[in-house]
């Protein structure tokens, strides 16, 4: 459909691979306050696709941001694509998060850029040539409802016009792990079921996919393990 891939290199590498994400021990802690994560141990394989649940205040976005490299354990160890996060340097840290593509809750925009702009962003950042990614931009940008908000700037947009812009951005350059804070959050059931579509499509062409969510309407749609957050502890539920 609107993200192309070859499926055949994807799915040969999922096979015997090590895992994508591997927490062992990590234990989070605000400013001395209680534990919001404790002792989490849990490994994803490439390729997988899981929901993250939890009451609101459980930690999910907090391990997202874990991963995100936006913040850092109080104990224990994160390993990303094979990676001791603890022990990478700043300076390649950008280039880690660049495998990632994320969507926030806050959205994240750039406010001087349009829509357009916003979504191929990351394919700029890879220095990519303009001309190689114009239609594939477009098009995603029609697909999730925004083609007629193309050369808009976000003070302009809805909540939901937004944050189908981050989704699109997050999505476009086929990343090797998405994170996705709520989502769904701010659309209507229909574009909620279209999104998931478009998260499960870049799923089946490799990429690992954790989205974290309240919506359990959006849990129902599609058979997927669970991470259950809940007091601090994570539990996997197929």
């Amino acid at each position: 459909m609107l993200i192309r891939a070859d499926r055949t290199v994807h799915k040969a590498a999922r096979e015997g691979a090590k895992p994508v994400i591997r927490f062992e021990n990590v234990s989070m802690l605000y400013n001395r306050g209680p534990e919001v994560l404790r002792n989490v141990n849990f490994h994803l394989p490439p390729g997988s696709f899981h929901f993250l649940t939890g009451p609101s205040g459980a930690g999910k976005t907090t391990l997202l941001r874990l991963l995100f490299m936006s913040l850092f354990p109080s104990k224990g160890n994160i390993f990303l694509f094979q990676r001791n996060l603890n022990m990478v340097p700043a300076e390649e840290r950008a280039a880690l998060r660049r495998r990632i593509g994320i969507v926030f809750q806050d959205f994240r925009l750039l406010d001087h850029m349009t829509t357009w702009e916003n979504v191929a962003l990351p394919l700029r950042v890879q220095g990519r040539r303009e001309s190689d990614y114009k239609d594939d931009v477009t098009e995603l940008l029609k697909w999730v409802g925004l083609g007629n908000r193309i050369h808009a700037y976000p003070h302009v947009l809805s909540g939901g016009e937004k944050q189908r812009a981050a989704i699109a951005r997050a999505v476009i350059g086929k990343p090797e792990l998405l994170l996705a804070d709520e989502p769904t959050g701010n659309v209507d059931p229909r574009m909620a079921r279209r999104l998931l579509r478009l998260f499960i499509e870049l799923n089946h062409l490799g990429t690992s996919v954790v989205i974290a969510t309240h919506d359990h309407d959006l849990v129902k749609q599609y058979s997927a393990p669970r991470l259950v957050l809940a007091d601090g502890t994570l539990q996997v539920r197929s």
